[in-house]
């Protein structure tokens, strides 16, 4: 199965420093819709679902991170649209990106017909953002390209609404990054847009974009430096409506009881 994303849908254009295989990241920010699911999910999550996308060609890299009730306290902007989600998916892609699509949402339909699918979630927003830019702290050594391959201990993500007329290219300018960099604990930053449905898809990303801070340090110490940075008076002026901003924390497998 061959999506038409890359050949026909627009899209922002990639910074130089992007130099590695990741072209896109493809998000879910889900929300657990009964209270008493969330061992359920993350077992599903991450010892069935997780591991069955790897042997996708295209799949470079799947994690996800939790909003512990102190870390949903800690946000800076929590407005209607994703208030109530609990936990954010990333998985990043190379090329083939249409062909690593098509094998993605046959996958999930597969696993849905054989029964393998948590049904006591809805992800309220989802789907491919382009990979706009990236920058490391230079404290961490690695690369740009190599951050979210490096072990962190949560992010901070930001999620922000393309007004109409707003197009997603150009809209990362590489030195807004430094204020966060200085952020102890911060280990450097990506940033993605999605400008737009792709044709030929059932997801709906919307216009958006999402700013990822990979994070060393306590999540909840970071967000006290990070959410005015990023949503606060501090904030460049981008035109941008910000609709999310908070830390989540890195999971550990079988540790799952921040809601019990």
């Amino acid at each position: 199965m061959k999506l038409s994303l890359v050949e026909d849908a627009p899209h922002p254009e990639t910074s130089p420093s992007l130099t590695g295989k990741v072209k896109v990241g493809f998000f879910s920010f889900t929300e657990i819709t009964d209270p008493a699911a969330h061992h359920a999910y993350n077992e599903w999550h991450q010892l069935d679902h997780l591991p069955e996308q790897y042997p996708i060609p295209g799949i470079a890299w799947g994690q996800r991170w939790v909003s512990t009730p102190e870390c949903r306290r800690a946000r800076a902007v929590d407005g209607e649209q994703l208030a109530p989600i609990h936990y954010v998916t990333l998985y990043l892609m190379s090329e083939p990106v249409a062909e690593t699509l098509g094998d993605f949402a046959a996958l999930g339909r597969h696993l849905h017909e054989v029964g393998r699918f948590h049904e006591e979630r809805r992800s309220l927003l989802s789907g491919p953002f382009t990979a706009i830019d990236a920058v490391a702290s230079p404290r961490v050594l690695v690369s740009a390209a190599a951050l979210p391959f490096r072990p962190c201990t949560g992010v901070y993500v930001m999620v922000e609404a393309l007004g109409e007329g707003r197009d997603a290219s150009g809209l990362w300018r590489h030195g807004d990054a430094g204020p966060l960099l200085e952020v102890p604990g911060v280990a450097g930053v990506w940033s993605f847009a999605a400008d737009g449905p792709p044709p030929g898809t059932h997801w709906r990303p919307g216009r958006h974009r999402v700013t990822v801070c990979y994070l060393d340090g306590d999540p909840l110490e970071a967000a006290g430096s990070l959410g005015p940075l990023l949503a606060g008076p501090e904030r460049p002026d981008t035109g941008l409506e910000p609709i999310l901003a908070g830390p989540f924390e890195t999971i550990t497998p079988w540790r799952w009881d921040w809601f019990d």
